[in-house]
């Protein structure tokens, strides 16, 4: 309220001023043209990559797991390019803050809208399983043109940052439902809702299972099986990639076989890390290597980090 002093719980405390500093900054970038965003966000890929020490290791350790066939010239080629792909998908997700539906329109093409359709059909709910791509929630966006959609977040730990970005996703999408809200969840797949659901990242041991993950043990969420089941809801995959010539859009979905789940959690864990890693090998330079998908290891294995 004017004339209020702010209190430290308040979001306009001056602790917060650095983030509300940041968030000024993104929404400018977020009104360049597209190719300005192009131009600044590989500079601040580049940038990421020279003296962000921490994600590097992560990144440089992640993509030698995980492609143990390039040589050492091509994985290091690959890592530049995914701190630069990165840094570019900053400025997309921001832009997805503040976007409008004509800022999008015509900007994407979409393949396999058949298996969303066939899994939607006779009113059944659908989780739309997707992964971390660097351009997430811009193509959220697109998504939501082709299908209604909710989503699934986690809240993020910056209480600036957890406002802007949920009031961006509530102005677009029906329903922003936190991960552990699984009653709510539920719910809306037994509406028959299309749920958009990435259980690519590691959260731990609880209810996760080890399933290999381009050819490496991961903690691998369990929760896709739970929530098919009890929303009685079908499963398709969801990817999107931007092109590096056009810079447009592809929206793909793709089918996920009829029995699953099957009831046992490694293989439906199994399953859908295949999945996930067929979309990703698309264009794996989009992938949000840059976070720990490893970091827990099975009792007794040493920490890969």
């Amino acid at each position: 309220m004017p004339g209020q002093t702010p209190t430290a719980n308040s979001l306009y405390h001056p602790r917060h001023w650095p983030s509300w500093i940041a968030v000024g900054l993104l929404r400018v970038i977020a009104m360049l043209p597209f190719r300005g965003k192009l131009l600044a966000g590989k500079s601040l890929g580049l940038l990421a990559l020279r003296f962000g020490k921490k994600r590097r290791h992560v990144t440089r350790t992640n993509i030698r797991l995980c492609f143990p066939e390039l040589d050492h010239a091509q994985r290091d080629a690959m890592v530049r390019e995914t701190f630069i792909q990165n840094g570019i998908g900053l400025f997309e997700i921001a832009s997805a803050w503040w976007a409008k539906e004509e800022d999008i329109a015509g900007r994407y093409r979409v393949e396999g809208l058949e298996h969303l359709q066939a899994a939607s059909e006779n009113g059944k709910g659908v989780l739309l399983v997707g992964a971390h791509f660097v351009h997430l929630d811009l193509c959220g966006l697109m998504l939501n043109q082709i299908t209604p959609l909710d989503i699934i977040y986690r809240k993020n730990n910056d209480p600036v940052f957890e406002h802007v970005i949920t009031a961006g996703r509530k102005r677009v999408f029906q329903n922003v439902l936190e991960r552990s809200d699984m009653r709510g969840i539920v719910r809306k797949l037994r509406e028959g809702r299309v749920i958009w659901y990435s259980p690519d990242q590691d959260f731990g041991g609880r209810q996760s299972v080890f399933a290999p993950f381009f050819g490496v043990s991961a903690s691998t969420l369990t929760t896709t099986a739970q929530l098919a089941r009890m929303g009685r809801a079908n499963i398709c995959c969801g990817f999107h990639y931007r092109d590096p010539v056009s810079h447009q859009y592809r929206i793909v979905f793709k089918p996920v076989p009829d029995h699953f789940p099957t009831g046992d959690d490694v293989a439906d864990a199994t399953l859908i890390n295949q999945l996930i890693e067929a979309g990703i090998r698309e264009q794996p330079e989009q992938y949000m290597w840059v976070h720990r998908r490893f970091k827990t290891r099975p009792e007794g294995q040493p920490s890969l980090y």
